[in-house]
């Protein structure tokens, strides 16, 4: 019979205001192990591809715009630098994958539910248009045939370069899955931080004006959406606050405010535009491997996976069936 502080529990239940004098019981595992497998993705690999990705996605919205705008010489090197990173981007996957054939395999059906059959079916779009634009670029053949690619590449670009976020959120990995809402807009933001400091690093300073606005604006919301992510996790945010994580992460906010305030500043001159260039590619690249260690860190304590869900049954009683 349990009993409480105001004495015997009557016959139908706990009196109103009674707390039991058996302390609560803290959560563990059995031997302490993960309650869910954490994923079995190389962290070079597969951060590597996150990051190579977003690059070239983002990277092929700003070419087609320099393309438009008469800088042919930023649009060209975009190009070719988005050509670079989704192929390095593609070899990461299949390697981690093991086998091209596997990835081959994803093509076989097209699944809208499944965010890894549609990032396939993008990159497989994705990867030739970046190709032919690259190549129309460079040689100068075919200049209408190079518009068309960098068109289709620029629509394609932002869903390569954010979709990853979507990937790694339909996990059950609680890092990322708790931010499910934020972070696709995380990895978009930082995908334009990483291709504005391309620009930067490789285009001419004569013509980065866009690069520099895109580098401020794209600081502003890798940082908004980095404290709205931690805010949606609760507990889980930790994992993005401690250890190797938490390191990268913070790495990475100050690498992508001072590149994105050296770009606004100095971006005029030679020197400081490739060096603000190279500080938003470190940013964009840390910020990526450091999500992917916060997740595979939540996924490898238990904690992470059960006590938020027990806050949320908890939540629900006290609300009650009518709330």
């Amino acid at each position: 019979m349990t009993r409480t502080e105001s004495g015997p529990a009557p016959k139908g239940g706990r009196r109103r205001g009674d707390q039991p004098m058996v302390p609560r019981a803290d959560f563990d595992s059995y031997y302490g192990r993960p309650v869910i497998k954490a994923p079995s993705w190389g962290a070079v690999d597969i951060a590597g591809y996150f990051f190579l990705g977003g690059l070239a996605g983002a990277g092929s919205t700003l070419a087609a715009g320099a393309h438009l705008t008469g800088r042919p010489r930023t649009a060209t090197a975009m190009k070719v630098s988005s050509l670079a990173a989704v192929s390095l981007s593609a070899a990461a996957l299949i390697h981690d994958l093991g086998r091209p054939s596997r990835f081959a395999n994803m093509l076989r059906v097209l699944k809208p539910t499944s965010p890894m059959s549609v990032g396939s079916w993008l990159l497989s779009g994705y990867g030739p248009a970046a190709g032919v634009a690259a190549a129309s670029a460079v040689t100068g053949r075919l200049p209408r045939t190079g518009a068309l690619a960098t068109g289709a590449a620029a629509l394609l670009g932002p869903a390569v370069a954010s979709y990853t976020g979507v990937l790694a959120a339909d996990t059950a990995v609680p890092a990322w899955h708790g931010a499910h809402r934020e972070l696709p807009h995380l990895f978009a933001a930082s995908a334009t931080a990483a291709a504005a400091g391309m620009a930067l690093a490789v285009g001419p300073t004569r013509e980065n004006g866009p690069a520099r606005y895109a580098a401020g604006l794209a600081a502003l919301a890798d940082l908004a959406s980095a404290t709205a992510a931690e805010r949606s996790l609760g507990m889980v945010a930790e994992t993005w606050r401690q250890g190797r994580a938490g390191f990268l992460l913070r790495t990475a906010r100050v690498l992508t405010v001072s590149g994105a305030v050296g770009a606004a500043v100095l971006g005029g001159r030679r020197p400081a535009a490739i060096a603000s260039g190279l500080a938003l590619l470190a940013g964009s690249a840390c910020t990526r491997f450091g999500v992917f260690a916060a997740g595979i860190a939540s996924a490898k304590d238990p904690r992470y996976t059960v006590l938020p869900q027990r806050e949320r049954a908890e939540a629900r009683a006290d609300t009650g069936p009518g709330g």
